[in-house]
């Protein structure tokens, strides 16, 4: 079993003094038993034999008691006592009766019947709870050392023991012991109603006997009848005992036995050491525990004596403990001493009396969780009242004990005594007692565990009012701990101030409350700043993905920017600017234009939809950026080689720029900021005109109309973009990019010609002039040309004719001529010029007349301006289509010049498919 370490003492004030009362000045007695209803009624069993009742109110103690100060006065002197007249006091003497001569050792209080039982010289004695009645003495039972009566902790978890009473072959008359007669009647001074018809049971130890008894109230109210339920062996030398649902526990030197109710059996729960001190059981009434004591351990057990949780271990053995929710009461010598019953600390420590003034008796309310607790000495009773939960954090929190008034409000809390938001009330004021301490990052960590501090409440901290937001700050001062709200500055510099009186006065050696690692090692002001607006920014940020009215979401992000802003936080700038936010433009634009921060403006400026300032400072920052390269985390890669790559600051701003051109509608705007983006990147110019984020549009003809001339492949580009993409079926774009492409294949058949042999040191300039990717086309452009002119039949062939006639684009002319119908030109340029036999003979299988392999042929044996013959590409004719071709026209074309051999074969077999052919017809003709 695990033991709980006390050695921890907390500085919490969970109960102060309320008053004491001296019965000695009424009736000359000592007092010898205690015990506290849960209706504050207080009784006293004296040694001379009287029972005395008290009223007592601890929550409305009158100006002169100590509990109307301020909660830190308890503190200053709690060994305290108030001697006083009593009936000018809150606590009334209501009345006392006589039970005997003998000193009254034990007072048992049946509320839930209005009756009480009193242990005296080994008889019980029973009266009702405003002793009105008079003392009834139950003489049946003599001997008596001990009475517990019975609690359950719920109905389902105990027997039902009214059958006992017709056990064991008995007859019910012989079971009613003792009938008494006298009802319940008021005395003027306060009327002490029954409950009505009900039973009570408790059990007695006399001798070695452990009776179970039935009080039982009949419906008239004028008799009591007494039943014995059950009777049990028990052992000898009884010390103490507790009834819980069916387990009684009893104490003795010897150790702890438990008894069950209802079949009588018993076991040892275990043992004591031969030498300790004598056994004790109280019942703790909230939890429905018991706490078993050995020395000075107390063991919290079931109630089946099983031990659960942690053990209790006190300084000394108590003469008595109580309890008080959650804590357990304990006094000995004088001292009372709180621990709490989770943690085992010892929370407060409050005297009362001197050490050897003899033995102590604590009461306490049988709730559990009541306001009221009792000490009673040989000679006076001190009534200590439960301080307000709210008044018990106040008081940590002036101490600066933040750790302990967290660590109460969450016991609090899982006792059910507080709520969520009282929860977070606490986190909230000690975020701003720790803020104003320079503690900025615990301020912030308590900020956000609280659930209903709202972020404008740290407005004032950064913006001085009066300003935007002012109406939006909540006025609660909270509890009035910390000063009122002023900007971070301020507190810092108030905080400096204090660091310096604390150390002034340390070294005339008194004591400050300003933190020991402040006064040895004072911070500077910009680390304290930094730290300030680095928190602060930390707990806005978070804000952030909260639920939030509009007017505090602009509170939240136009102050994070000018916190980032101070700390020149460039990256959470532009990040917060570019992203979805609620910041208020007129309150930043001035601040980031006069500290420089032009990228964050503009990017703030397009998330507001005004683009065009964003572009505009887009362009300046293009124009007159630095001749270095600025280094961008979201573009970077790394080459081939290793290195790293890196965006200019020109091509950033286009960048940006065209994200915003790419979705604007204004048609003015786009053109009028095309042509900078154009020289910097004509990808990104290409992007924005054939953008489809757009929802209209441009028109094509402002467009092409602004395209810079000499950025042909812009043209070019935008072109195909709608003919290909858009459909566009205007003749007019089909020929002007056919125009185009064939003026930039003229230049680019020039600019080979005249580099056949390119060196090495330009081969290597081709090949990496443009890392950046900003080429817009990947294929040559002559292949561009060929595949629109054979694609499209929209543009106007005779002038694009016209603009290469005197090239050598001749495969370019060859398709101009094939789509203008003109057949001679195309064999010419397709056999002659370009020498294409495959190219010919497909162009004439197109044209489908035999004629046309003729007149091929013809072109091949006789080609003129000096061409030598094409013998090869003729026989190759011959082979593919000869069948085509008449022999006697072939014999009649064929050049005499040309050897014979090379043709025998082709001959050949064209006469005798020619021949076949003919003896088919023949046959057909027949049949």
């Amino acid at each position: 079993m695990a033991t709980t370490n006390t050695d921890t003492t907390t500085t919490r004030t969970v109960i102060e003094p309320l008053l004491t009362f001296d019965p000695t000045l009424h009736f000359h007695t000592s007092i010898k038993s205690i015990a506290t209803s849960s209706q504050s009624f207080i009784y006293l069993g004296t040694s001379s034999g009287s029972l005395l009742l008290l009223s007592i109110n601890p929550d409305t103690p009158n100006d002169k008691n100590p509990s109307t100060k301020d909660p830190k006065s308890t503190l200053d002197d709690p060994n305290s006592t108030l001697d006083f007249d009593v009936p000018f006091r809150n606590v009334s003497f209501i009345k006392s009766v006589t039970v005997g001569d003998s000193a009254v050792e034990t007072v048992l209080l049946l509320d839930e019947i209005g009756k009480v039982i009193v242990l005296s010289d080994g008889f019980l004695f029973l009266t009702d709870s405003g002793l009105v009645q008079p003392v009834k003495k139950l003489g049946f039972l003599k001997g008596v050392s001990f009475i517990t009566k019975r609690v359950k902790s719920s109905e389902s978890e105990c027997s039902d023991l009214s059958g006992f009473s017709s056990l064991e072959g008995s007859s019910a008359s012989s079971r009613i012991l003792s009938r008494l007669g006298g009802g319940v009647r008021g005395n003027g001074v306060k009327d002490f109603v029954q409950k009505g018809e009900g039973d009570y049971v408790f059990a007695v130890v006399a001798g070695k006997k452990l009776m179970l008894i039935e009080l039982r109230v009949v419906p008239n109210d004028k008799e009591v009848d007494l039943l014995v339920l059950k009777e049990m062996q028990c052992i000898d030398g009884v010390k103490t005992i507790v009834w819980i649902n069916d387990s009684i526990i009893v104490g003795t030197v010897i150790g702890y036995s438990l008894f069950s109710c209802i079949t009588g059996q018993s076991g040892v729960i275990f043992t004591l050491p031969d030498v300790s001190s004598l056994p004790f059981l109280k019942l703790l009434w909230k939890e429905k525990k018991v706490l078993l004591l050995v020395d000075n351990v107390g063991i919290i057990a079931d109630e089946h004596g099983q031990p659960v949780g942690g053990s209790l271990v006190f300084r000394k053995g108590p003469d008595s403990v109580g309890e008080l929710a959650s804590y357990v009461i304990v006094v000995r010598d004088g001292k009372l001493e709180l621990y709490h019953k989770k943690s085992g600390d010892r929370v407060q420590t409050v005297s009362f009396g001197s050490e050897g003034s003899g033995p102590c008796i604590v009461a306490d309310e049988e709730s559990g969780n009541g306001k009221l607790v009792a000490v009673a000495t040989p000679t006076k009773v001190i009534f200590y009242r439960r301080v307000p939960t709210e008044e018990q954090i106040k008081d940590l929190l002036r101490k600066k004990n933040f750790k302990e008034a967290v660590s109460l409000v969450e016991e609090l809390k899982s006792d059910g005594e507080i709520s969520n938001e009282m929860l977070s009330f606490v986190h909230a004021q000690i975020g701003f007692l720790l803020l104003f301490d320079l503690h900025f990052e615990e301020a912030v960590n308590h900020f956000l565990q609280s659930e209903t501090m709202q972020p404008s409440e740290i407005f004032p901290f950064i913006m001085r009012d009066p300003n935007r937001w002012s109406l939006l700050v909540p006025r609660n001062r909270y509890w009035g701990l910390h000063p009122p709200p002023a900007p971070l500055e301020d507190v810092v510099d108030d905080g400096l101030m204090a660091i310096q009186r604390a150390i002034f006065l340390k070294k005339a050696g008194v004591d400050t409350t300003v933190h020991e690692d402040f006064v040895l090692n004072p911070p500077t002001r910009a680390d304290l700043l930094e730290l300030a607006i680095k928190n602060m920014s930390r707990y806005l940020e978070v804000s952030r993905e909260k639920e939030l009215t509009l007017s505090v979401r602009e509170g939240v992000d136009t102050l994070l920017m000018y916190l980032y802003r101070a700390l020149n936080r460039i990256d959470d700038m532009e990040r917060l600017a570019s992203s979805g936010n609620s910041c208020i433009v007129e309150e930043l634009e001035t601040l980031l234009d006069e500290s420089g921060h032009l990228r964050t403006l503009a990017f703030l400026y397009a998330s507001k939809g005004m683009s065009s300032k964003a572009l505009t400072i887009w362009r300046i920052l293009a124009k007159n950026y630095s001749s270095g390269l600025w280094k961008d985390p979201a573009l970077e890669h790394e080459l081939p080689d290793g290195n790293t790559n890196v965006i200019s600051g020109r091509e950033v701003a286009a960048t940006e720029a065209s994200k915003i051109l790419e979705e604007l509608c204004d048609q003015d705007l786009v053109l009028q900021h095309l042509g900078w983006i154009a020289d910097v990147n004509p990808v990104l110019t290409v992007q924005v005109l054939t953008s489809e984020k757009r929802v209209d549009q441009l028109s094509p003809d402002e467009v092409i109309a602004s395209i810079d001339p000499k950025k042909v492949e812009i043209l070019q580009r935008y072109l195909q973009w709608l003919i290909e993409d858009q459909d566009s079926c205007d003749t007019q774009f089909h020929t002007l990019y056919a125009l185009s492409l064939a003026k930039s294949a003229i230049e680019s058949f020039e600019v080979e010609s005249t580099s056949q042999e390119p060196d090495e040191g330009r081969l290597e300039e081709t090949e990496i002039s443009d890392p950046g990717g900003n080429s817009i086309f990947q294929s040559p452009v002559r292949d561009r040309l060929q595949i629109f002119l054979q694609s499209s039949d929209l543009f106007d062939p005779e002038e694009v004719l016209d603009l290469i006639e005197g090239s050598e684009l001749w495969l370019e002319k060859a398709i101009l001529y094939r789509k203008l119908g003109q057949e001679t030109l195309v064999l010419q340029i397709l056999a002659l010029k370009l020498e294409d036999s495959e190219a010919a003979e497909q162009y004439c299988a197109e044209i489908g007349r035999p004629d046309a392999y003729m007149q091929l042929l013809d072109m091949y044996l006789d080609p003129q301006n000096g061409k030598e013959p094409m013998f090869n590409a003729a026989v190759r004719l011959l082979h593919n289509h000869g069948e085509s071709l008449d022999p006697l026209q072939v014999l009649e074309t064929l050049s005499p010049n040309m050897p014979l051999q090379l043709a025998s074969d082709t001959i050949l077999r064209m006469f005798r498919a020619r021949l076949h052919h003919h003896r088919q017809g023949q046959v057909r003709f027949f049949t």
